[in-house]
């Protein structure tokens, strides 16, 4: 993720557990976000230690009553998705930390929880794309400075610790939502399962089919594909260190 901002924005990375996220925003609001995601984690982890069948299942699953709102918005997400809930979670607490921020007053919240993006944008931002050995590198998203929710979430079968069944080098949905575009990504990529024009318009179109997603893009070796409401593709610089993960 890299950010075109000349306002007093700052980029701070930090890990807690399997978490790696960035967060851009103001410095005053910075806590906000770290405080969101330490409590969505405490909650899945609480809702976890209960229910194991929560974090192993990959399908769809209802929030027992009482769940906790994080636990909720993942079960809710992943239903529309056909996957399960896990494959929600680092949208919905990128999402939980924006919020928080922008409670506080924040007019522009970026939280980048490893390549999975939830944004309040008072101007443009670039997101770089990142689909590993695909030939197709130095792409990125423009997405405009509009003052809304929007999130960009990415899925790979050949990047990453993220469980796919197909193989997509990058597979990524456009939403407000980012649970919604987190789990919607894990989909599109379990669709991938060939670079043919036929097959990627065929993965695409079924992940258009589900109701919240904006726009969607996969990558396949040098082979890319688009459907719906997709920002401006741009040239960017991506520096190894812009992205989020993990980091020993």
């Amino acid at each position: 993720m890299t950010s075109r901002s000349v306002l007093p924005y700052v980029r701070e990375h930090f890990q807690l557990g399997e978490t790696a996220v960035t967060v851009l925003a103001e410095e005053r609001f910075l806590q906000a976000a770290k405080d969101s995601i330490f409590s969505s984690r405490e909650a899945l982890q609480r809702h976890i230690s209960k229910d194991p069948f929560f974090r192993d299942i990959l399908e769809p699953y209802d929030a027992p009553r009482g769940s906790p709102e994080i636990v909720r918005r993942m079960c809710a997400a992943s239903a529309k998705a056909g996957v399960g809930p896990m494959a929600a979670v680092a949208g919905a607490i990128a999402q939980a930390a924006v919020r928080a921020m922008v409670k506080e007053g924040a007019g522009h919240a970026v939280v980048d929880n490893g390549g999975d993006i939830a944004m309040h944008l008072a101007e443009e931002v670039d997101v770089g794309i990142y689909a590993g050995e695909s030939g197709l590198k130095g792409l990125g998203l423009r997405f405009p400075g509009n003052g809304r929710h929007v999130s960009v979430c990415t899925s790979s079968g050949t990047v990453g610790p993220s469980i796919s069944f197909g193989i997509a080098d990058a597979a990524i949905v456009i939403a407000e939502d980012a649970a919604l575009a987190d789990a919607c990504a894990t989909r599109l990529g379990n669709e991938a399962q060939s670079p043919e024009e036929e097959a990627m318009a065929s993965a695409l179109e079924e992940v258009m089919g589900i109701d919240g997603v904006d726009g969607a893009l996969l990558v396949i070796g040098d082979r890319l594909a688009m459907r719906g409401h997709v920002p401006q593709l741009v040239k960017v610089r991506l520096e190894p260190g812009a992205i989020s993960r993990l980091r020993f």
